[in-house]
């Protein structure tokens, strides 16, 4: 006959697809260990890099060695590491050698350079007190030329009293012209007392014009030669200060070309 068929109702229910925590804990767990495997495996890469690298150094370094002395088979390598430290020493000496006389050099730069700081500081001293000078004499100058207008001033103030004591001595003139008139008779008596007004006026005029021009001629000629003078002075100076500056400019370069010496020595 037909047998009954037995269904497990457990196989009905419905499978529980989720994930298990464990295993996802178990998985991210071998995730960081991957994680700190490739981070040592990556270490330990760059160690053999560097110890590849410093195997290379000491080859490089051995074979060096080995172009002084090839110790013989069977012999030990004192005498190989004396002639090394002997050339050691040799190089040594070299540099002290050198080191000695590049500071006696420097030595010498900076005595120099300072020599020529103080060049640059008395050129520069003496430029100001040159300056002050050409305009002090610039001021004289300008005091002489308004000196010079006084002077014009008073010489044509000079004229004009010449000219009014020429007016006063004309009256004068007409006035004993007059009282001559009045006494003819006596003037013809005594001819010795007649007086000549009119040479005595160009007399005096003559003496007067005589001092007036003297003294324009003295003033010109003073002040003219002072001014000449000034002027010397002025283009000795001009001379003098252009000279200074090509000097302080050569001074500049060559302190400047020793500076950079100086920090090429002190670098070296």
């Amino acid at each position: 006959g037909i047998q009954g068929i037995c269904i497990d109702e457990r196989l009905l229910k419905p499978l529980c697809v989720g994930v298990d925590p464990l295993e996802h804990e178990i998985r991210c767990q071998e995730k960081e260990q991957i994680k700190t495997l490739n981070t040592q495996f990556a270490c330990f890469i760059d160690k053999v890099r560097f110890l590849e690298q410093q195997n290379k150094v000491l080859e490089t370094k051995w074979g060096l060695l080995q172009q002084y002395v090839l110790p013989k088979k069977g012999k030990n390598l004192e005498l190989y590491f004396e002639n090394y430290i002997c050339d050691l020493r040799k190089r040594l000496d070299c540099l002290l050698c050198e080191k000695q006389k590049l500071s006696s050099e420097e030595c010498a730069t900076s005595q120099l350079v300072e020599e020529f700081k103080c060049k640059y500081e008395e050129e520069i001293n003496r430029r100001t007190t040159v300056e002050n000078e050409f305009v002090a004499l610039k001021k004289d100058a300008d005091c002489i030329f308004l000196n010079k207008e006084e002077l014009e001033v008073k010489v044509d103030l000079l004229r004009r009293q010449l000219e009014l004591l020429k007016c006063v001595f004309e009256e004068e003139r007409a006035q004993v012209d007059r009282q001559l008139c009045d006494t003819s008779v006596i003037v013809k008596m005594d001819n010795n007392r007649d007086l000549d007004m009119e040479s005595i006026i160009k007399n005096v005029e003559c003496w007067y014009q005589e001092i007036a021009q003297k003294s324009k001629e003295e003033v010109d000629a003073f002040y003219q030669t002072r001014f000449q003078e000034l002027q010397d002075k002025r283009g000795k100076y001009c001379d003098d200060l252009q000279s200074n500056k090509c000097e302080i400019s050569e001074l500049t370069r060559m302190i400047q070309k020793l500076q950079c010496e100086l920090e090429n020595v002190k670098k070296q």
